[in-house]
């Protein structure tokens, strides 16, 4: 875990293929890199400490498992269905950020989601407006905030009005919110100002005003997980292992290069760049209303159902395709809520809900294409570990457990 410094005394960037595997001018990681460590821990386990509060959910890492070949399957489906749709919201958001930041924006996705858009949003910027856009990718974490060594690293680099955080979709809200509370904080500490707004493929949430689209459809890349980000993992902020001007951490799973299909997915979206021209074009001609703006009307519903449901917690509601593949993949579930008008295209939801055993309710009118509850603390089997999450995706765990 030897950490190289930058002539200003940063932590240097780590870039493929010496950590993860897109091409270095793709991404520019703001982490440290943990790979040496073992810092996975079985679901259940981390269930508890997340919930009782004995530990932040970033301070271990969930198991990551080799896709099935049916999962893949379903993966590779997916894809096909959605990669002029995503396209699309990749120019139209791409358009936005470029109109908000005079053509000279820093891209600095959220890692791990915002990863792959910030890079397909740098190819867009690339081939369609010859711009070549430098992107970060940095890690932030419920309950603890944006990495301040990474900001800090950012403003001695670039001009801070120049910075655009990206992200992959929105939910209810959570990391919005988080967003701009780190960023208020970070101003108060350091006296620096970073725009908190927040450039996303997906807000089906109504949460922020740059957006790629609002429809909550499935962006395949939330399908699996380190297999589909460069095989990174999610960041990890665990004191044992980040000291103080250390960025936050992550592993790099180069044991999974079989499975990779990072390269594939961006590939797969760009090749409809071309076709996807004029709509985004007509799109981005639209004049800006009202409805643009946030409205916020993802967490109201999510606060309605957590009181329906007697959860009385928004943290244990994940709306959003993206959300709840996450909970199935990631969480202990509890029941997987879904629209009937978006079955068609949730496959891999059934799929992983089945494998699970994690029953799953049709709720006509659901603002969300699918809703994922988590199992909240208190019954009689919390410490029973499911015997499907051995595999959640019906696959094995990478080199045979939890240690890489």
């Amino acid at each position: 875990m030897t950490t190289t410094t930058t002539p200003a005394g940063f932590p240097t960037p780590l870039t493929g293929p010496h950590f993860g595997s897109y091409p270095a001018a793709d991404v520019r990681w703001l982490l440290k890199d943990l790979s040496g460590l073992v810092l996975e821990a079985p679901a259940a386990e981390r269930e508890r400490a997340i919930q009782s509060g004995a530990a932040n959910y970033a301070e271990s890492l969930p198991v990551e498992y080799t896709p099935s070949a049916e999962y893949q399957q379903l993966y590779s489906a997916a894809l096909e269905r959605s990669a002029r749709r995503i396209a699309t919201a990749v120019g139209v958001v791409t358009g936005q950020v470029l109109r908000a930041r005079g053509n000279r924006p820093v891209f600095v996705s959220l890692a791990r989601a915002g990863t792959p858009v910030g890079i397909l949003m740098r190819r867009w910027a690339q081939e369609v407006h010859g711009l070549d856009i430098p992107h970060y990718t940095m890690s932030i974490v419920r309950g603890v905030g944006v990495d301040e060594t990474a900001l800090r690293y950012l403003a001695v680099h670039h001009g801070p009005e120049q910075i655009i955080f990206v992200d992959g979709w929105t939910g209810k809200g959570a990391i919005t919110r988080e967003l701009a509370a780190a960023l208020d904080r970070f101003e108060q500490t350091d006296g620096i100002s970073f725009s908190a707004k927040l450039a996303v493929l997906a807000d089906p949430g109504h949460c922020v005003d740059i957006y790629g689209t609002r429809d909550d459809f499935l962006i395949p890349s939330a399908c699996l997980n380190s297999t589909v980000s460069g095989l990174v993992s999610r960041t990890v902020f665990n004191a044992h292992h980040i000291a103080p001007g250390d960025f936050h951490g992550a592993k790099f799973y180069a044991e999974l290069a079989g499975s990779d299909v990072s390269a594939e997915f961006l590939a797969a979206v760009q090749t409809h760049f071309g076709a996807v021209r004029d709509n985004v074009a007509k799109a981005l001609a639209r004049p800006r209303t009202t409805e643009d703006a946030p409205t916020w009307s993802g967490l109201e519903a999510v606060e309605r159902l957590s009181r329906h449901y007697g959860i009385n917690n928004v943290n244990l509601v994940k709306p959003g395709v993206g959300e709840t593949t996450r909970v199935l993949l990631r969480r202990i579930p509890w029941k997987v809520l879904v629209n009937p008008g978006a079955l068609a295209e949730l496959g891999h939801i059934l799929l992983l809900a089945e494998q699970r055993g994690v029953p799953v309710e049709e709720v006509p009118g659901l603002p969300y294409s699918c809703v994922g509850l988590i199992r909240p603390l208190g019954g009689a089997d919390d410490d029973a570990e499911p015997p499907a999450l051995q595999a959640a995706d019906g696959g094995v765990p990478a080199t045979g457990g939890v240690a890489t």
